[in-house]
């Protein structure tokens, strides 16, 4: 005769399989009351049976009533056009209210195509690109500090494809990462062709199991084969290999209809119906099914094993209910409570930070070193680097208090990225860094949209989050504006704030001056700053303030003159340094200048020296940020603005076009683009006719 625990897991499997049809008909009753009548239904078929099987197959431990307490499983959902079948689940789980299910993807709902923590109990913005493996790699890098926790991503064949996944199922090994269990949607389609993959993965097992994962291979079709590989990364050895589980299936696995298996569909409405009657019809048939095997069991005296059954079953949200054989869904009541609010200020002795000797030059990086010995000592703290951890001063700051906090990812910017995102989600105050031009534009786009999606619940009377629990992110862009010798074009910063600045909620900080790093230092660790993108200088550089300044984003700062001066000069950075000199040169010629460091964009003060009387000579070491910011500032005002009293002085081409930098010295470069200090009051003498 069969072991009790044989016989319980046939019942459980098909209660697992009437879940199943649950899951499938708020799926499909989604996509047949969206706004456009829409759903990535091949995909989100074919994840079904892994997501109902970590989520109602006792697996992942997930605190529905706090979905942000540390400590808890996590879990990323990488394939993000799976979203309409972990909504079902979510929502008969009690983390949203069902009535979020009707109407997606219209201007008023939060449930959009692709995830995000608009959603309750989603961390993560996703979408089609892989980048989830890399942020649920950086969850379980925390995951191996108590409170220890296990984290589970979806993640399909299509995204595979994709370069990012493969620098995590590179990286996670390396790191011992044990508690990281990777489900693979092996669907065998995409987008363009739903029917097989454009790049095929014929030898994926064996490929991820080259870089040191344990890999099991299963059916993805089949509840028994993908709960028990599951449970045997569950309960199996945690020996430093994390787990991939291939789960085998195809795109739309579980419709009737030949229709629903392509990427994404509108379903016409004859047909919603035909589907929906036909999974009805198939859950009515699952429900006789497991009602017979309850007999079976009474039958053979297994009264025990029934009422284990009926407690699962209660468990996973369905009501058995013998006397009229019906196993009834079980009403979807919202669980999750609004968060704690989350203190992120950190906790240091003011008194220790460095004290800067204004006759001395120092370099960025020594001065990030020394700060973070003592902001560190919080261990809140955290740092990622891609291989450049000498240029940042991170890794040796916050390693010298405790190396365990100080990642060096190794040449693999966009994992960095996605690590130091993870460990900002969970409440550290994060820092990643590297070269100004490094930096991964789509995972910079994804984080942000993620990050927005925060702010915007925390200001809502609805929201799931509360204060503190947006993203303390600092990307610390190194080599800023003239950095270059031995390093060509593609290590050069001119562009990177410019570009980066289209970023929604990313704010652009370009320091100047040793003592001013460590204010913007301890204006980020006051907590709550969001995205900050901090250029740093790679070279030394003189103290500019005699004294820490009091750092706060949107202010410039004089240095010297005033508002009456008939000159003010702009710049930030390194090029801050040569108006100060440009400015004692002017002065010298009888006409009056003042200074402006203008680290983040001041638009009142811009537009005050603009609607001023002055020459505005605004001169910067790139393409020309706070030049775009001031055309910007002139447009929004719908004013008319005297041209002949701006002088930009960049490194754009004569048409205005804009250029990359080769290799060349510093003092080279300022000849190259008229930004020596005497080029600059040259220029400056030549508008003013003096």
């Amino acid at each position: 005769m069969p072991s009790t625990e044989v016989l319980f897991r046939k019942g459980l499997f098909r209660l697992l399989d009437i879940k199943d049809s649950d899951i499938r008909i708020l799926t499909l009753q989604q996509g047949l009351t969206a706004v456009d009548r829409g759903v990535h239904i091949g995909g989100a078929f074919s994840a079904t049976i892994p997501l109902v099987s970590l989520y109602y197959g006792d697996i992942i431990r997930a605190d529905v009533e706090n979905p942000t307490r540390v400590g808890q499983d996590m879990f990323v959902l990488s394939k993000g056009h799976a979203v309409a079948a972990m909504a079902s689940i979510y929502a008969d789980l009690g983390y949203f209210d069902s009535s979020i299910l009707r109407n997606s993807r219209s201007v008023e709902s939060i449930l959009n195509g692709h995830p995000g923590p608009l959603l309750p109990g989603v961390h993560f913005a996703t979408g089609p690109l892989g980048q989830g493996v890399a942020v649920a790699q950086g969850l379980a890098m925390a995951g191996k500090v108590a409170p220890e926790f296990d984290v589970y991503c979806v993640t399909g064949d299509g995204e595979l494809q994709e370069g990012v996944v493969w620098e995590a199922i590179m990286h996670a090994p390396q790191k011992h990462l044990g508690n990281l269990c990777m489900l693979v949607d092996k669907n065998e389609g995409q987008l363009d062709n739903h029917a097989q993959l454009i790049f095929p993965m014929n030898n994926l097992p064996a490929e991820i199991e080259s870089f040191g994962w344990r890999v099991l291979n299963v059916d993805g079709t089949d509840y028994d084969s993908v709960l028990s590989a599951l449970e045997r990364f569950v309960n199996g050895p945690r020996d430093g290999k994390p787990t991939a589980i291939v789960c085998n299936s195809k795109k739309g696995f579980g419709s009737y209809s030949n229709f629903l298996n392509k990427h994404k569909v509108s379903i016409p409405e004859d047909l919603g119906e035909i589907e929906l009657t036909l999974q009805r019809e198939r859950r009515a048939s699952r429900v006789e099914a497991y009602f017979a095997y309850e007999q079976e069991l009474e039958d053979r005296g297994q009264r025990e094993i029934v009422q284990k059954l009926r407690a699962r079953a209660e468990k996973m949200n369905l009501a058995v209910n013998k006397n009229s054989r019906q196993v009834i869904a079980g009403e979807l009541t919202v669980r999750t409570r609004r968060a704690d609010e989350r203190n992120k200020k950190i906790a240091y002795d003011q008194t220790r930070l460095p004290r800067l000797d204004p006759a001395k030059e120092y370099q960025g990086s020594e001065v990030i070193t020394d700060a973070l010995k003592i902001f560190a000592q919080d261990r809140r703290v955290v740092s990622v680097d891609a291989d450049l951890g000498s240029t940042s001063g991170l890794e040796a700051g916050i390693a010298w208090v405790d190396q365990s906090r100080a990642v060096n990812i190794g040449i693999a910017e966009s994992n960095m990225m996605c690590v130091g995102e993870a460990y900002a989600a969970l409440g550290f105050n994060a820092w990643v860094s590297t070269f100004c031009p490094f930096f991964d534009w789509k995972v910079l786009r994804r984080t942000a949209v993620g990050y927005q999606e925060r702010t915007e619940d925390m200001a809502s009377e609805r929201g799931w989050l509360s204060d503190g629990h947006g993203l303390d992110l600092t990307y610390l862009a190194t080599a800023a504006n003239f950095e270059t010798k031995t390093n060509g074009a593609t290590h050069m910063g001119n562009d990177d704030a410019i570009i980066f600045s289209g970023m929604a909620g990313l704010k652009i900080i370009d320091v100047s001056c040793p003592n001013l790093l460590l204010g913007v230092m301890k204006w980020v660790m006051a907590g709550n700053r969001g995205l900050n993108y901090v250029r740093v200088m790679r070279a030394p550089s003189a103290v500019i303030y005699p004294e820490i300044p009091d750092f706060e984003f949107g202010k410039a700062y004089t240095l010297a003159g005033g508002p009456q001066s008939r000159v003010h000069l702009v710049s930030s950075g390194r090029g801050v340094h040569e108006i100060l000199a440009a400015a004692k040169l002017i002065e010298q010629k009888g006409i009056t200048a003042e200074v402006i460091d203008m680290p983040s964009i001041d638009r009142k003060m811009l537009f005050d020296r603009l609607s001023g009387d002055g020459l505005v000579v605004i001169a910067e070491q790139n393409n020309g940020y706070i030049w775009n910011q001031l055309g910007s500032i002139v447009m929004d005002s719908r004013k008319t603005v005297d041209h002949s009293r701006i002088l930009p002085i960049n490194t754009r081409r004569e048409d205005g076009s804009y250029q990359f930098i080769h290799s060349a010295t510093y003092s080279q470069l300022l000849e190259r683009f008229g930004l020596k200090p005497e080029h600059i009051v040259k220029q400056v003498e030549d508008v003013l006719g003096d």
